[in-house]
This record gives C-alpha cells, sequence and structure tokens, in this order.
C-alpha cells in the first residue's frame, strides 16, 4: 500500500493547455541514441510511459544544421522528413496517458558544425566553446541571421506540432543554448538592441516564446529551461536569473530550471547529494504563479514530497533515475518502495552521450536495449526447457545473472566464497564518496531473497568436481578479477624492474584495509577511471603525502566522460596531493621510483616509501578453466560460461550487462555469425534535397 504522505506526487497539474496526470517530469535527457538509432530511442522512451511518467521529453533536438554538435549523436529536426520518426516518438510516449515534449535546440557558440560544415553563427563570434576545443570560430549574427534563427525556430515548432507532442521546450541552460547566449553577458557583447541591459538580453527569447504560440495557434505548452547560475563575473547569476523570472513572470508555461553547468547539474554522487540544486532554487516559485520543476537526482519519494510541500518545486524532474528505474512512478504509486532500482550517481549513462556510444546504466541493464534486444526493466521472457542454473560468485555480474535467470523461472542456486555479497560492489561501497554505488549489491539481494526459487550459499568456494556434482543445466563463472601487483596496462605492455625493498599495494590491498599510513606514497594510474583518485583521498585520510602519477596529460583523464574530472582535480588539489602528468614509473627502486617523461622519456627521480599500482586487473578464470578441463559435457551440463569481469575487466556496467546477457542467453538458439542484437539500416536518399 501507497504511503499517504506521497499522494501528492499523484495530483494532476496544468501546465498550460495542457495538463500533467502526475508530478513525475522526466526532463530532457540524451541516450547516444539521437538520429542514429531512433527506433531504440522510440522504445526506452515508450517503457518510460508504461512506468507510470506524467511528463517524459525527448533529448536535444537541432533545429537546423547552422548547429549541430558532432561527435554527439542527438536528434535532429532540420526538415519535415525528420517527423516521421519523431512523430513515432510522440506517440510512444502518450501510449500510458504521458505528456509528451521535445526539446529545441540552437546551440550558437557550442555548435561547431563538423558535421554539416556550416559556419557556426552565435550572439557574440568567437572561438566554439567545446569539449574538445574544436579550432572553429563563430560568426556574430547580424539583424537578418536574427530574422532566419526565428524563422527557423518557427519552422521546428510547425514540424512538432505536426508530430503530436503536447510540449515544446526551448533550451537555454547548461550553457549550451542559444537563449542562454542571449541572456548571458558572457557571451552577448552585443551593443544593439538584443545587447546591453537584460530587457534587451531577453529580447530574443521573448520573440521566440510568442513565435512558439503564434505557430502552435497556442495549442502546445512552451517550457523553458534555464541555468540557474552561471559561473564567472559576467555570468547569468542565479540573482539575475531571478530578476529575469520576476520580470517575464507569465512568459512560459514552466519554468525548467537546471544548474549552470551541465558538469554542476549532473555530478556524480561521489561530489553531489540528492537535492544538491535546492539553495538556488528555493524562492523562485514565489516569483511566477507558473509550475516550476527541478532536479536532483531525486530517487525517495520523502525527499520529492518535501520539495512539493515546502514550496520549492511543483514537479520532481528526473533524467538519471528516470533512466535506472523507468517504472520509479508505478512504484511509488503501487507502495512497492523496495522494488525500486535507485540510481547510483555514476554518469556511466552519460558516457554513452559523451563517447558517441549507445547509453547503458548500471542498475538498469535493459537501457537503451528495449528494441534493439528486446529487454524490458520489469518483465522477462519465460524461461526454456532447462531447469537449472548454478551461479558461481555473487559479485554484480552474478547477482544481475541470478535475478534475471530467477525472473525467467528458472531454479537458481547462487553460490558466493566469501561471506558478503557483492563482490567488488561490497569492496568499494566503503571507498570515499562511492557509498551510493553500494544499492547495486542491495537492490538485487532484495530481489532475490523472497524468491521461491533461488538458494543464495555463502562461505561456499567450490571446486570443479563441485560444480559438476550440483546437477544444475547451465553454469556461469562469475569470479570477478585482481588488480594487478605490477605495472602492466596500457603504456607498460610488461612488468618494469622493481627492487624488492620496495613496498607494493594494489587497490585490492587498500580496500581490505592493508593500507601504509603515515608513509610518503607514489600512486601510478595508468587505470584513468576514478579508482585512482578514490585511492589517493583513502590515502590522504590514513595521514599518507600522496603523489599521483599518471601518464595521461590529465588525472582520470577518462572521468571526462563522467562528467567529474574537474571536480577530481579539484579535490585532490584541495587534499594536497602531488599531481605528475605525463609521467610514468621506468624503474622503482628500494627508496625511490624513477619518472620517465612520456613525451621526451627525460628521467626524474621520486622518494617514496610506498608504490601503489592502479593499473590493470587480472581475470579470476582459473576455476572456469579447471571445470572446461574436465569431462563437464558428460555430467550432464548444457552450458559453461564465463562472464563479467572473470571473462574481461571493465566498470560495474559492463558487469551488470554481462550477467544480464548470460541469463537472457539461456535456451536460446545460437546464433553463427548474426548480430545480437537490431539496427537500424539507413535508406538511400534518392536525389539531392536543398534547405528550404
Amino acid at each position: 500500500m501507497r504511503d499517504p504522505r506521497h499522494d501528492i506526487l499523484f495530483t494532476p497539474l496544468q501546465i498550460g493547455p495542457k495538463t500533467a496526470k502526475n508530478r513525475f517530469y522526466q526532463v530532457p535527457h540524451c541516450n547516444g541514441g539521437g538520429y542514429r538509432d531512433p527506433s531504440a530511442v522510440v522504445e526506452m522512451r515508450r517503457t518510460k510511459a508504461e512506468g507510470g511518467w506524467g511528463v517524459i521529453f525527448t533529448e536535444q533536438t537541432e533545429i537546423h544544421p547552422t548547429s549541430e554538435i558532432t561527435p554527439f549523436i542527438e536528434q535532429h529536426l532540420w526538415d519535415d522528413r525528420d517527423i516521421p520518426a519523431l512523430s513515432r516518438m510522440a506517440e510512444a510516449m502518450k501510449s500510458h496517458g504521458a505528456l509528451a515534449g521535445i526539446q529545441l535546440a540552437y546551440s550558437g557558440i557550442n555548435g561547431p558544425n563538423l558535421y554539416s560544415r556550416e559556419v557556426p553563427l552565435a550572439v557574440t563570434g568567437g572561438p566554439i566553446l567545446t569539449f574538445t576545443s574544436d579550432p572553429v570560430q563563430a560568426r556574430t549574427m547580424d539583424k537578418e541571421d536574427i530574422r532566419n534563427l526565428r524563422r527557423w525556430f518557427r519552422n521546428a515548432f510547425r514540424r512538432s506540432h505536426q508530430a503530436g507532442f503536447d510540449l515544446i521546450c526551448l533550451y537555454g541552460a547548461h550553457g549550451f543554448g542559444i537563449l542562454q547566449h542571449f541572456l548571458s553577458r558572457a557571451t552577448n557583447h552585443r551593443t544593439d538592441e538584443y545587447g546591453g541591459d537584460l530587457t534587451n538580453r531577453a529580447r530574443f527569447l521573448r520573440e521566440i516564446v510568442e513565435d512558439a504560440r503564434e505557430t502552435t495557434k497556442g495549442e502546445l505548452a512552451v517550457t523553458l529551461r534555464m541555468s540557474l547560475h552561471e559561473a564567472g563575473a559576467y555570468g547569468f547569476s542565479n540573482a539575475e536569473l531571478r530578476d529575469f523570472i520576476a520580470m517575464h513572470a507569465d512568459l512560459p508555461d514552466l519554468w525548467d530550471l537546471a544548474q549552470g553547468t551541465w558538469e554542476a547539474c549532473s555530478g556524480t554522487s561521489r561530489f553531489k547529494p540528492e537535492g544538491a540544486q535546492e539553495d538556488l532554487v528555493r524562492g523562485i516559485k514565489e516569483l511566477t504563479p507558473k509550475p516550476v520543476v527541478g532536479v536532483g537526482r531525486f530517487t525517495s519519494p520523502d525527499a520529492m514530497v518535501r520539495q512539493i510541500k515546502s514550496g520549492i518545486l511543483d514537479f520532481i524532474g528526473a533524467a538519471r533515475p528516470s533512466i535506472a528505474d523507468p517504472f520509479l512512478p508505478k512504484k511509488v504509486l503501487d507502495g512497492a518502495y523496495e522494488d525500486i532500482r535507485e540510481c547510483i550517481g555514476c554518469n556511466i549513462c552519460v558516457s554513452g552521450d559523451m563517447t558517441g556510444g549507445i547509453s547503458r546504466c548500471t542498475q538498469n541493464t535493459a537501457f537503451m536495449e528495449e528494441w534493439r534486444k528486446g529487454w524490458h526493466p520489469e518483465r522477462a521472457r519465460p524461461k526454456g526447457a532447462s531447469r537449472s542454473v548454478l551461479i558461481v560468485g555473487a559479485g554484480p555480474t552474478g547477482l544481475e545473472a541470478a535475478l534475471q535467470a530467477a525472473k525467467r523461472g528458472y531454479t537458481v542456486t547462487l553460490a558466493e566464497a566469501t561471506t558478503t555479497l557483492g563482490g567488488r560492489v561490497a569492496r568499494e561501497r566503503l571507498l570515499p564518496g562511492l557509498s551510493a554505488w553500494g544499492r547495486v549489491a542491495d537492490y538485487r539481494t532484495g530481489q532475490l531473497a523472497p524468491m521461491p526459487n533461488v538458494e543464495i550459499y555463502r562461505d561456499s568456494p567450490l571446486t570443479p568436481d563441485d560444480i559438476l556434482a550440483m546437477g544444475a543445466d547451465h553454469v556461469a563463472i562469475a569470479t570477478g578479477a585482481t588488480w594487478r601487483r605490477d605495472a602492466v596496462a596500457r603504456l607498460h605492455l610488461h612488468p618494469i624492474p622493481t627492487d624488492p625493498a620496495m613496498t607494493v599495494y594494489t587497490p585490492d590491498d587498500l580496500m581490505a584495509g592493508r593500507s601504509p599510513k603515515g608513509l610518503t606514497v607514489a600512486l601510478y594510474d595508468d587505470d584513468h577511471f576514478y579508482m585512482g583518485s578514490v585511492l589517493a583521498e583513502l590515502l590522504v585520510q590514513n595521514d599518507n603525502r600522496v603523489h599521483l602519477i599518471t601518464p595521461a596529460a590529465k588525472v582520470a583523464e577518462w572521468t571526462d566522460n563522467t562528467l567529474e574530472q574537474g571536480s577530481i582535480m579539484r579535490r585532490l588539489l584541495d587534499l594536497g596531493v602531488g599531481i605528475h602528468l605525463s609521467k610514468a614509473p621506468e624503474v622503482i627502486g628500494k627508496a625511490e621510483i624513477t619518472l620517465g617523461c612520456t613525451w621526451t622519456g627525460r628521467q626524474t627521480a621520486l622518494a617514496c616509501e610506498a608504490v601503489i599500482h592502479v593499473t590493470s586487473r587480472t581475470p579470476n578464470d582459473q576455476l572456469y578453466h579447471a571445470t572446461k578441463a574436465l569431462d563437464w559435457q558428460a555430467s550432464g551440463l548444457k552450458t559453461l560460461r564465463l562472464v563479467g569481469d572473470a571473462a574481461a575487466p571493465g566498470p560495474i556496467a559492463w558487469a551488470t550487462y554481462a550477467g544480464r546477457t548470460w541469463a537472457e542467453s539461456l535456451d536460446q538458439p545460437g546464433q553463427v555469425d548474426a548480430l545480437t542484437f537490431r539496427r537500424e539500416i539507413a535508406a538511400l536518399d534518392p536525389g539531392p534535397t536543398l534547405l528550404p
């Protein structure tokens, strides 16, 4: 039964000419699909509609080829040929009573146009402001350009209306949209009627909203997505935003408020708690009669209710929580709180967009596989002819494999060699800033506990003979991986000379409580994800003097893709960690290490008393190979598989995905040389089509 305190989350609320059935508002979010994988994106949004969201938005939709952000794969609404795919999406969003919204974007000085090769247009010209510092400059728009841009927006409004959307979101947040570029003195240096004081800088936005209402005959709601605070002396600050809202209280049908930069808005749980933007939003509702939506990685219904009852927000905005659990609203509605699959704030979803790949989720293994593989976050396909499975190892792979196989109807035996379920997650959750990651184990163990077809054995290391004697039809070996005790990773493909007098640690040592204390420590990071910087924090907490060494030009450089590289760098500098970029150990002596510059080879010595290698991991595959060496098929086993980190170490999201893949493959016919997922095949254009 639902807690009556949460009833307010299911009260309808009007947004201009439309009414949302509840307060669950999936704000626009990217997913790596965009124009390349439209069917995958459609089915992902349809799943959220089924899950009970009141409002569902697309990702950023580019309205014109003079502003596109390749290599990022977003949606296009460049001409009428883009309407059918978006119409399918709007239909899917509305299939269970949600309002369908489209986010329209013109990126201005953020759009390098690497694909269209058009000259970028900006409020004020200058170098393109992108993640990758593209060597391109934008031209300052003249009055004719502004008139053209208004026409391009009107075309997008007409096409959005024709596609069947209920709401339009005008994107002016995160520093990415041209609406913010007009409003901000940092990017608006104009001296005409579109520059200068706030009234003039808001002129274009007012014109666009008026154009939207006229073009759609007032039948679509118009929302504004705006930055809560842009840092810097000339940024569009929180104070100026409040002035703007007070001056234009009735301008949109809804105010959609997000932090100034994407990094600040979607910070990982390591750096941003739930509801982190509350101070910037509080009091804004008093400035306008229109509803307000805000975000904050909300996963707790109590936190959501507090936001509404205290007058901070009208709608609970969610991107990442809606990815981790598309059925979050329905589970709250039904009072199934223990079934909520909470977002862990790891930002692996973001990395899919940043890398130009398809997005994925550590918690929701079905995300973006709803159409491609036919996976569903809640419903399982029926089991095949086999009866039972044995899974060895209860880390993230083993837990997900057990859960999905059990949901399909198999009798599941899960054997864990230690007392604790969770594997690497059980250890990593104890590291600084990673406590939320424990939800990966907590959710799965909680789901498995009441299932009558699941037996879990702790403190149960198995031998190959034990495995064969269990009598299961299918066996998965998910025994994880071990961090290497040498420098072998990306730069060094072989071990380097190491004096045995130097104490060398691995991440496994530190996570097991075997950590140096009060020493000068050299930490070598050739992993480039989170582990090196997290362990540096742990070492500082243990009163060590820490030097972090990396062959990369940035600390934890891959975390650019999870929007936390800057936060990591600031944290390490604040902690007094010595940073050695573009360096790598070449020789480890008994009281020092010899560092080589990765560019020049020039060597320097660094005195230290201990070394930690955060480099690569070795799969724990011995049990698998020993079992495979036996006559396992004669014992009645149908399949014997090595899965997860035990096969190929990767991030936790890769591990849970491997568990789902194994469970889904049970009793499926083998597909030799066939794709394991569906994909879109482009149709050939019969001839050139010029822009209108």
